[in-house]
């Protein structure tokens, strides 16, 4: 058995499981459309982030209090000899990745990825054509995956993300993320950030700010493409993970990915990621969702200033508009409560003047 019950009732409660069932139904027509892949682009992107310069301050940015207070609150505490003066190495800002830097509607990446290593694999496990949820991803049946529950779900994700070395496992990934696009948008999922969030991740760290992702998304596959597409070396992202074990393989000493659930760096263990991995408590955390909360509740619990934004996705022309009903990305609680805990719902129609990157 790959997954033990403990192992199991701990995944429970993670948004990047239990929320993807219903995703699965909703986005069954987009998963078909995703089937085909881009044409090779190679390693360089078509799309050219822009990272702020000094002499431009979060260009995409709409004037107004949202844009003011994040350059107010970066500016008190970067001056020294002020009240609220935070030493750069305290300066610590966290952000989620899915919904937050990129597109994560109607179903997040991940989970598109590890749909199209069961095509791939298939030949291999010609038993999969009889047996459930991997006939149904091979036939695109959406809803029939998502009936199979969290069981069925996690063995897709154990039988696609394991059994293979680490070096291995990175070239899937990173293959798989050169070459698919996004369907709505007609360019890589790479290519699929948000240039409002590009620009305030080179706005905090040109004022001594040191950015981290903190996701509940795969920690190895997201390090694919945060360096690229961020500014953010692998160092620098904390995410959910499964068991390595050092083995020598072929007269080399190597990491094989195990069939084992490691961590889940979600809702409530998203806390805990920063502590192990971090070390700091941030002093700016940036979200998107109710699984956010815990992240933000956190920074905002230290002493002196802090900083908590929520992402709401309100743009369904330029990109999609969803929250409390959503499959993904379920902004509710946070959507309640964030006027009595301070914290800043960033609204992207309104605050954003752009969402993409331009191509060139």
């Amino acid at each position: 058995m790959l997954i033990s019950r403990k192992t199991e009732k701990k995944i429970k409660t993670t948004k990047s499981v239990a929320l993807l069932l219903a995703a699965l139904i909703i986005g069954s027509a987009f998963f078909e459309s995703c089937s085909a892949p881009a044409a090779r682009t190679g390693a360089a992107s078509s799309v050219t982030p822009v990272l702020v310069k000094e002499s431009s301050v979060l260009p995409s940015w709409a004037e107004g209090t949202t844009k003011s207070a994040i350059i107010q609150f970066v500016q008190d505490v970067t001056k020294q000899g002020g009240p609220d003066y935070v030493r750069p190495e305290d300066r610590i800002a966290t952000f989620d990745n899915d919904g937050t830097l990129w597109v994560e509607y109607p179903i997040y990446t991940q989970f598109l990825f590890a749909f199209d290593r069961v095509k791939k694999l298939a030949p291999q496990h010609p038993e999969w054509k009889t047996k459930q949820p991997f006939k149904a991803v091979l036939e695109g049946d959406m809803k029939t995956v998502g009936t199979s529950g969290m069981k069925g779900l996690m063995e897709i994700l154990i039988e696609t993300h394991t059994g293979m070395t680490a070096t291995e496992f990175e070239k899937m990934a990173s293959d798989w993320l050169a070459t698919n696009n996004q369907p709505r948008f007609k360019r890589l999922y790479t290519e699929c950030v948000y240039q409002p969030q590009l620009e305030l991740l080179g706005y905090l760290r040109a004022n001594g700010f040191k950015t981290f992702i903190v996701s509940g998304g795969g920690v190895q596959f997201m390090r694919q493409m945060t360096g690229e597409a961020y500014g953010i070396p692998p160092e620098q992202v904390v995410g959910s993970s499964v068991v390595s074990k050092f083995q020598i393989k072929d007269g080399k000493s190597t990491l094989v990915r195990m069939p084992k659930i490691d961590f889940i760096n979600d809702k409530e263990g998203k806390p805990v990621g920063i502590y192990e991995h971090i070390g700091h408590r941030p002093i700016l955390a940036c979200g998107n969702s109710d699984s956010d909360m815990q992240m933000i509740e956190y920074t905002m619990a230290g002493e002196g200033r802090r900083m908590g934004l929520f992402i709401h996705h309100t743009d369904a022309d330029r990109e999609y508009a969803y929250d409390r009903k959503s499959h993904v990305g379920t902004l509710d609680k946070a959507l309640d409560q964030a006027d009595a805990m301070g914290w800043i719902i960033v609204d992207m129609r309104k605050d954003w003047k752009t969402v993409f990157p331009s191509k060139e």
